[in-house]
């Protein structure tokens, strides 16, 4: 049997609705008066069907009946003695199935109820239709864009990126949207890890490419290679501040800011020894920072690839690290800071195990494993130049300062294979 509620909007006294109702087999659940507990009551009753009666509807009644039908939708009737156009209009407006004019007579009620049944049913098809549609044109801007994602990180025509993603979606047994958002999700991560990767490579170059100006190597190429990190910087928190959830992680993007804030105008002028200590703590501290909020983002990720990518990022940073220590020891009192020759072992020995793991790790290609190759041999030159214990030859500030230099462009080169593989993009 069909429910209905009724609504009774009207001067209080007996009134003949809801027994006409029960009168043609519609079981009557409730008769309320006025409208200011009508949602409430529908959506406690959860009726087939809302059957109102007021003979003047006022604003309130037609948005009282707006909100039923936005959320808990149902055929609505409605019976009034008002034939002004304008309310006619907001019935519209507000959903309503049937308003109906002038009384309603008890021998039209159950037709006027499989009326309003019949338009509600074809609204809601309607509605899953628009949904559709709608859902179907959001899909196709998702796999558009993941289309330029693939176009441009693995050089491709659109053709190829459509059959990238169509491979992928079979592979995977995902629809075309969900591999498309997994794309996209996944090459955003990856920006970002890659950006925050390079803060800490940044803040350990920094320190080495003022050595190098106290040690006067270098002298014509160490102000640009400055001004380049500097820029560098600012480039990468910019974006990142645009790129990352404030919510989630924009207390640890604010610490990294901070630091360097009072970071940066130490590098304008070329710091005397005394203030290297000063420098050097900064430096470290904005590595650490950045190295949380690179943590956060790979955990984030949720993607097994993008601790490669991390770990390709962070050779970077190591193979300044390195460089920074071993200037620090060969400059002696003019570095204005104690050798670590710990600190200088630990950067040794993490570089060395990333580098080993990095070449046994299935995500890789024909331009990897060369870049792979070119770093094992620019290591070489390095820890040749800076001479440790054990070694005959004699420390080379220009031969660090040249390989520390060539393991940065070759883990960038690296970061940026890592990010543009399929591997990490379709995870």
């Amino acid at each position: 049997m069909t429910s209905a509620l009724v609504i009774l909007n009207g001067p209080d006294g007996p009134h003949p609705l809801a027994a006409d109702l029960e009168a043609v087999g519609i079981q009557v659940l409730a008769t309320v008066r006025g409208c200011s507990k009508l949602v409430q009551e529908v959506l406690r009753q959860q009726p087939d069907l809302v059957i109102c009666d007021s003979p003047v509807p006022d604003q309130e009644f037609f948005k009282a009946l707006k909100i039923v039908g936005d959320t808990s939708p149902r055929p609505l009737i409605v019976f009034t003695t008002d034939a002004d156009a304008g309310r006619i209009t907001r019935a519209t407006e507000a959903g309503i199935h049937a308003y109906v004019v002038n009384g309603y007579g008890q021998q039209r009620l159950r037709p006027l109820v499989h009326l309003a049944q019949a338009r509600f049913t074809r609204e809601q098809a309607l509605r899953e239709e628009l949904r559709d549609v709608a859902s179907r044109l959001e899909e196709r801007k998702v796999v558009d864009r993941a289309k330029g994602i693939l176009m441009r990180a693995r050089e491709v025509s659109d053709d190829d990126a459509f059959k990238m993603l169509r491979t992928a979606s079979m592979h995977s047994n995902q629809r075309l949207g969900q591999v498309s958002e997994h794309i996209i999700h996944s090459a955003r991560f990856a920006e970002d890890v890659n950006r925050s990767g390079q803060l800490r490579m940044l803040s350990r170059r920094l320190v080495k490419l003022v050595l190098l100006q106290l040690a006067g190597v270098y002298s014509a190429q160490v102000q640009p290679w400055l001004k380049d990190s500097v820029m560098r910087i600012d480039v990468n928190l910019a974006a990142l501040g645009k790129s990352l959830s404030q919510p989630t992680f924009g207390d640890l993007l604010a610490q990294i800011q901070r630091t360097w804030l009072e970071l940066k105008p130490m590098l304008q002028n070329t710091p005397a020894a005394g203030q290297m200590p000063q420098l050097d703590a900064l430096a470290e501290q904005l590595l650490q920072e950045a190295e949380r909020l690179t943590g956060s983002l790979e955990s984030a990720g949720a993607m097994p690839p993008l601790q490669v990518l991390n770990l390709a990022g962070r050779q970077r940073m190591l193979s300044q690290r390195f460089a920074k220590y071993a200037l620090v020891g060969m400059l002696g009192a003019q570095a204005g800071m104690a050798p670590a020759a710990r600190g200088l072992a630990q950067a040794h020995a993490a570089f060395e195990e990333a580098l080993a793991y990095l070449n046994t790790i299935p995500l890789s290609s024909k331009e990897i494993r060369a870049l792979l190759e070119a770093a094992a041999v620019s290591w070489t030159q390095m820890l040749a130049g800076s001479a440790p214990a054990g070694r005959a030859e004699a420390p080379d500030l220009e031969r660090v300062a040249t390989a520390s230099e060539e393991l940065l462009d070759i883990f960038d080169k690296l970061s940026a294979h890592y990010g543009r593989s399929m591997q990490m993009l379709v995870g």
